[in-house]
């Protein structure tokens, strides 16, 4: 165990390299004391909120520090610097010990995840991820549609809660009555006192567009998170035990980007404003916990960034299956099998591109022997045929850019 009193000062001269974008796992975080620093990825799909030179205060290599991936970027030092070095196993102490810090790296990434999300969303499904109270009524329209009634009796009632006077209003109340016979929601609000929650599976925990002041963390079950867009379901992440989500409308105090709803029977510790700050001083593991999930989630948001510019959908199909196996930490080993949490539609709805599209290219990527579908979730029988086939795909990308590069 490092010892908390020893943050260790690392000096560097003006261009030379302090982390390399794919190399090994990150152990260290750095904080800027002097100097400057720029970051900088070999595909820079979306230019950084704030720029990428970092000056003293600023903090560096955090995401693939504390999500125990390989470096997402690469530093260079840009003057001759002092960097406080912060090892992963350090950061609940420095939590402690400087809860300002913690809460400046917090705040942070929750504004990074937003501006990814952004980007994404324009990349992936060229629109917008701005979001209204409106929206709630679109919500509702799109799961009334596709009969999943549960889904779209909670939007419809958050609709008519948060816009009373709004246009739609006649129309929502009319398809409220008519589907409340196939519906089960379950409704506590944020100012609840219940802080223990359960919800059947399939049961709305909250809608994309609706305010909320409140994360979870799952005690129990499984938490589908996912998005209407482009009158589409984009499914993007399937949460389990120990996993909190919906940090960002506490710590930003802005309405739910995307949906969650129970994927199996869930049980939720629901943390509001006043609980929150209370843990940051007597729960550091929490607060480290949130740190290390949201790293995870932007470490995420950058590999599919990059998946969402490959122009061979085929590629971004096996692109997405090794970003999932790198996400779940699945040793890549020759002969070794593996199934996944989701099945076809799932994966296609990952990558964002039109279900008729995706079926196409679906049937080829099922031509690979070693992949099946079993119980509607996709198998393979030999996981380094997934990495081969993804770091191809990968490989002809640079090469076609380079090209057009240099045109």
């Amino acid at each position: 165990m490092h010892n908390p009193l020893q943050l260790a000062l690392q000096s560097f001269k003006k261009n030379s390299y302090i982390i390399v974008e794919g190399k090994h796992r990150a152990e260290y975080f750095y904080i800027i004391r002097s100097g400057t620093v720029r970051v900088s990825k070999e595909v820079e799909v979306v230019e950084e909120e704030g720029g990428n030179i970092l000056e003293p205060g600023d903090f560096f290599g955090v995401v693939s520090t504390m999500s125990s991936h390989s470096h997402i970027e690469t530093a260079q030092a840009l003057t001759d610097v002092t960097l406080i070095a912060v090892h992963q196993e350090q950061y609940g102490l420095l939590i402690e010990r400087n809860t300002p810090v913690a809460m400046k790296i917090i705040q942070s990434f929750s504004k990074r995840m937003r501006f990814l999300d952004e980007a994404l969303t324009r990349l992936t499904f060229k629109s917008t991820a701005e979001i209204d109270l409106n929206h709630l009524f679109i919500v509702g329209e799109y799961y009334a549609k596709n009969n999943k009634y549960n889904q779209a009796y909670f939007a419809y009632h958050q609709y008519l809660k948060f816009c009373p006077d709004g246009k739609n209003v006649k129309t929502a109340l009319d398809r409220v009555r008519r589907i409340k016979p196939y519906a089960k929601s379950v409704y506590l609000e944020d100012d609840s006192e219940v802080f223990t929650r359960e919800y059947p599976k399939e049961a709305m925990i909250f809608s994309e567009g609706q305010p909320g002041n409140e994360l979870y963390i799952i005690q129990k079950g499984s938490v589908k998170i996912s998005k209407i867009v482009d009158n589409q379901e984009v499914m993007l992440a399937i949460l389990k035990t120990g996993d909190i989500f919906g940090e960002m409308a506490l710590i930003e105090k802005k309405a739910r980007s995307a949906s969650a709803e129970a994927y199996e029977d869930a049980v939720l510790l629901a943390v509001n404003q006043a609980n929150f700050e209370r843990m940051v001083t007597t729960q550091p593991q929490i607060i480290s916990r949130l740190t290390t999930l949201l790293a995870e989630r932007i470490w995420f948001i950058y590999k599919q960034l990059a998946n969402a510019i490959m122009e061979k959908p085929l590629g971004r199909l096996y692109d997405a299956l090794l970003i999932q196996l790198e996400k779940a930490r699945v040793p890549i080993k020759s002969g070794s099998s593996y199934t996944f949490e989701f099945g076809k539609e799932d994966l296609i709805n990952m990558i964002g591109v039109p279900m008729a599209e995706g079926r196409a290219v679906m049937i080829d990527l099922m031509k690979n022997k070693n992949l099946r579908e079993v119980d509607n979730k996709i198998f393979i029988s030999d996981i380094e045929e997934i990495e081969k086939q993804a770091k191809y795909f990968r490989k002809m990308e640079k090469i076609t850019r380079s090209r057009k590069a240099s045109f």
